[in-house]
């Protein structure tokens, strides 16, 4: 289970038409609204406060309100709606701001983070194809092409890019973790492992490829190595909150339940709806609470809501919140509907299927 999260900086040079940080000069646009770039000024400003991201999304808004060409603003809008959890209102945003600034790579990858946040790597693929055909030495924006096209499936297509970064500079570290991402996701372990060898030799502070590491060693089975990686990798980057969900995982797989919800509760701190977390922290709290704790299990399905109304084909989201029902909260009325909806949509392989169809089983008894 991992996430990756929005990180990129608020436009600073608050000149017409130019403050994001691009691969190249955005489409010339007529001049921009001397009062639309001073709400946009104020609400740089006001994004650098504490508690002032509501106070700055107002200011930007009003800013987009005059000035509808004025892409900077809709960018930052944009980021700060998705650092806020709103991910449909940031993606509304950053595709009008993509239209605006094809060549704009700081928008391009913020679009195709807040697709795959919203589980459309298709989306987010689409998002960067195009810019990073026309600026193929684009490397930020071609690895998240790579992270984009493995979730959406298409490996081939991943190994392809991966190794046209790697030509250019054939030991990036980041390019080598998601090579080896892509084979671990191909089910080639050895190669994933040989492959972040290299990448750890090729820069011993990656916190990339230490997240890799993790991942790999989890795949294995070797919990005690991943957890190794994923807080080395927290080290290197204590803003990642990649390493953190990772942790928690590991944590909530051990049974250690009080540890891994505070691995969990710290990204939703910064994520306040972070699908994965909301699920870590549900199954955290759920491991922590006696089976007649109600005010407990109140909790855990307030939180499970929280990720269907996020997310509502969540898979894990739906039969987790069903088993709750059936188990421990006994309302099989409830659970009857989330086990049948799971079923219609889980693959045959998944792991939880056997559990719903025996419970929907024993309710036609």
């Amino acid at each position: 289970m991992s996430v990756r999260v929005l990180g990129f900086a608020l436009c600073l040079a608050l000149a017409a038409c130019g403050g994001a940080k691009k691969s190249s000069k955005a489409p010339a646009l007529p001049p921009s609204d001397p009062r639309a770039i001073s709400k946009m000024a104020q609400g740089v400003e006001a994004a650098k406060t504490a508690n002032g991201r509501d106070r700055a999304i107002e200011l930007l808004k009003e800013a987009v309100s005059t000035d509808g060409k004025l892409w900077e603003a809709r960018y930052d809008l944009g980021v700060l709606h998705a650092e806020a959890g709103n991910l449909a209102a940031a993606e509304k945003e950053l595709t009008a701001a993509l239209e605006l600034a094809p060549n704009a790579e700081d928008v391009a990858v913020a679009l195709s983070e807040v697709r795959r946040r919203r589980g459309d790597p298709q989306g987010a693929v689409a998002a960067l194809e195009p810019f990073v055909k026309a600026h193929p030495q684009a490397r930020t924006a071609g690895l998240a092409l790579v992270a984009a096209l493995r979730e959406a499936g298409a490996y081939d297509r991943a190994l392809e890019q991966a190794h046209q970064l790697l030509i250019k500079r054939s030991s990036d570290a980041n390019a080598l973790s998601e090579l080896a991402l892509t084979h671990l996701a191909k089910g080639e372990v050895d190669t994933a492992e040989l492959l972040i060898g290299e990448a750890r030799k090729a820069d011993p502070n990656s916190a990339r490829a230490e997240r890799t590491a993790g991942l790999i060693a989890l795949k294995k089975g070797d919990d005690a190595e991943s957890f190794r990686h994923f807080s080395k990798a927290s080290e290197l980057d204590p803003g990642d909150t990649t390493a953190r969900l990772n942790i928690g995982t590991v944590l909530l797989q051990a049974g250690v339940y009080d540890k891994a919800r505070q691995q969990f509760e710290a990204v939703t701190e910064v994520n306040p709806d972070d699908v994965p977390a909301l699920l870590g922290l549900a199954a955290a709290r759920r491991g922590l609470a006696k089976k007649d704790d109600t005010a407990a299990l109140g909790e855990v399905e307030a939180l499970l809501k929280r990720a269907l109304d996020k997310q509502p084909n969540n898979l894990s989201a739906t039969f987790n919140l069903g088993v709750l029902y059936a188990d421990y909260l006994k309302r099989p009325n409830e659970a009857r509907p989330l086990f049948e909806r799971f079923l219609s949509e889980a693959p045959k392989t998944h792991p939880g299927r056997a559990e719903a169809e025996r419970f929907l089983s024993a309710q036609k008894r």
